[in-house]
């Protein structure tokens, strides 16, 4: 098997500004392009030099894959985050423009190995530990391969891919990559934030990617679809809680400990809010800055609360809130209550009840998305309430969806010495790792 060439959506615009830093081609004509160029939407076709062009797609290659490279301006980065603002990025390999929605899309076609130096160098520091290096390349290019061949078989059905269901009563949704028709993985935290070469590659980073090239999890002999956040709070959740209704054996719950069979059954109420009220002997209880900043942004190492958290509200804030996010009239929001509960104690199903409307919502990332203003950090919660007081009292454990590898506890186990294998293996339990190029 060769190296795999990725599509990755990098922006979506009706006019968008790019600069070619070498020689590239253009496939439609066979002209030779350099320098800053603006490529057009118009009237359901494509405007570029001067000509107008029907195709689905232009294609500009470079000449030296190498050394040229190419610029794209006013890129959106962390969409529909806080911290959401435009920048310029760089890239290495060919440069796509299609038409979609009556606008342009522009798409970074490269090898595999060149896209994880960017994402990882993105997610990890200098100062990595390299076995913790080594098992988030393993787990990011599987998670990529898996998600190449899932939307080909998406395509290939002659079945729509439902991720929502909805009526009078509840609305279950959840969120994943298959949106993307055109291309096999968009730029943002949406799938795995990637901004080309705008920023060095980490030098530890490469070396971890060399030394685990072509290397993936697999299970049955198939790709695993391999995921990760960044702490599950003590116990890991199951995909099929988080995203389709499809169990993997190798995405199971775990205790992110030494031992890693399960102790309690966190689907069980009181179980959960003993275990949020704990603080237990696992990898991902840590406070060692040394090691959180192997996997934590500058911004993230402002928040020291992620393990255990709390988060309050007021009545009249919440109401706000989750009447404008859901975009339905419950009145004063009366109480939320769970109803259904995954193995790690997120809350799969949450019923909230207003002085007007009772509604169920799930999956975790719809809860998280409902109550906060941009994401809240898990769904795995219990509501306190206060005597003499209306404020919601929200105290959770963990940071994300908490399927897969635990960043945070995989950052404690390359500390204390775990290979990365040692360290793959104890969050998918039952896969093989395989080198397949």
């Amino acid at each position: 098997m060769q190296e795999p060439k990725i599509r990755i959506g990098i922006m979506y615009d009706e006019e968008i500004s790019f600069k070619l830093n070498g020689i590239y081609s253009l496939h439609k004509n066979g002209k030779n392009y350099t320098d800053t160029q603006v490529i057009k939407y118009l009237n359901g076709k494509i405007e570029f030099d001067g000509l107008i062009y029907k195709p689905e797609e232009l294609i500009f290659n470079p000449e030296n894959y190498e050394n040229n490279s190419f610029d794209l301006f006013d890129v959106t980065i962390g969409i529909k985050f806080h911290w959401e603002r435009k920048e310029n990025q760089s890239f290495k390999g060919s440069l796509h423009f299609l038409r979609e929605d009556e606008k342009l899309t522009a798409i970074n076609v490269l090898k595999l190995e060149d896209y994880l130096a960017s994402v990882i160098s993105s997610e990890m520091k200098a100062t990595s530990n390299m076995e913790l290096l080594k098992a988030h390349a393993v787990i990011s290019r599987s998670w990529l391969m898996a998600q190449v061949l899932k939307g080909e078989a998406i395509l290939a059905s002659d079945q729509a891919y439902q991720s929502v269901t909805e009526n009078s009563e509840e609305l279950i949704k959840w969120y994943d990559r298959e949106d993307h028709h055109n291309f096999d993985v968009c730029a943002d935290d949406h799938c795995q934030r990637y901004q080309g070469i705008t920023r060095q590659s980490n030098k530890a980073v490469l070396k971890a990617i060399e030394a685990t090239k072509g290397i993936i999890l697999t299970s049955d002999g198939e790709i695993c679809d391999a995921r990760f956040s960044k702490c599950c709070g003590g116990v890991s959740e199951t995909f099929e809680n988080v995203w389709e209704p499809k169990a993997h054996k190798y995405l199971q719950a775990i205790t992110d400990g030494k031992e890693s069979d399960l102790k309690l059954d966190l689907r069980n109420e009181a179980n959960a809010e003993n275990w949020i009220h704990s603080s237990p002997d696992v990898f991902c209880n840590n406070s060692d800055k040394a090691i959180l900043s192997q996997v934590l942004n500058d911004y993230d190492m402002e928040t020291p609360d992620f393990f255990r958290w709390e988060v309050r509200y007021t009545q009249e804030e919440l109401s706000e809130l989750v009447n404008r996010k859901t975009g339905k009239d419950f009145g004063l929001i009366l109480d939320l209550i769970p109803i259904e509960r995954g193995l790690s104690g997120r809350i799969i199903k949450l019923k909230i009840i207003g002085e007007k409307l009772s509604f169920i919502i799930g999956k975790e990332l719809e809860i998280r998305k409902v109550l906060s203003e941009s994401h809240l950090y898990s769904s795995n919660f219990i509501l306190e309430k206060e005597k003499k007081s209306t404020d919601f009292i929200l105290k959770g454990a963990g940071w994300g969806h908490g399927v897969g590898l635990c960043q945070i506890g995989a950052a404690v186990m390359g500390a204390k010495g775990y290979s990365h294998e040692e360290i793959l293996l104890h969050y998918f339990k039952g896969a093989e790792l395989e080198k397949r190029y």
